[in-house]
């Protein structure tokens, strides 16, 4: 399994950015940090998408229309590259809407309704999950339970750092 994190530049210098968490080795999963540039995008990125076999995580009210829900998403569309967003919630909506080349991607959403752990920063959305959680979710229901297991060890220390 190849999770992309398509991270927001803000991102990479919050302490609260769970996407760090994925950064280390994981059993059995790859995962690669692209920082997001709106006029700009990433050629490494680009090459991702045009070989095919990659999904974008995004919530299934936004993009009802084509939208899976895991884990069985991952086999209908042969998927073993997934792009998740790495940032806010205001800024994820702007990342996709201004980055035309993620709009024809097959979308997988985690069930509705969701409680994240995740309490860091105002504003939060609804039934949200932070980047870690995400991921976490992800690896375990393509299989990937170690790695899942290590994301919500360090998840769980991660929290504990902040007095979440």
């Amino acid at each position: 399994m190849h999770l992309i994190l398509l991270t927001h530049e803000r991102e990479l210098a919050k302490k609260t950015n769970t996407g760090a968490l994925l950064c280390d080795p994981l059993p059995g999963v790859v995962v690669s940090r692209i920082e997001w540039a709106r006029k700009n995008p990433n050629a490494d990125l680009l090459t991702f998408i045009d070989q095919g076999r990659v999904g974008l995580l995004y919530p299934s009210a936004e993009v009802a229309a084509h939208t899976s829900v895991l884990p069985s998403a991952l086999a209908t569309h042969g998927i073993d590259t997934l792009i998740l967003i790495d940032s806010t919630w205001q800024e994820a909506r702007k990342i996709y809407n201004r980055s035309a080349y993620l709009h024809e991607l097959p979308r997988i959403s985690l069930p509705l309704g969701l409680q994240s752990q995740f309490n860091l920063r105002r504003n939060q959305r609804e039934g949200g999950l932070c980047t870690a959680e995400c991921a976490a979710m992800l690896m375990s229901e393509a299989g990937f339970r170690s790695a899942a297991q290590v994301v919500e060890q360090r998840f769980s220390k991660f929290l504990s750092e902040f007095g979440a």
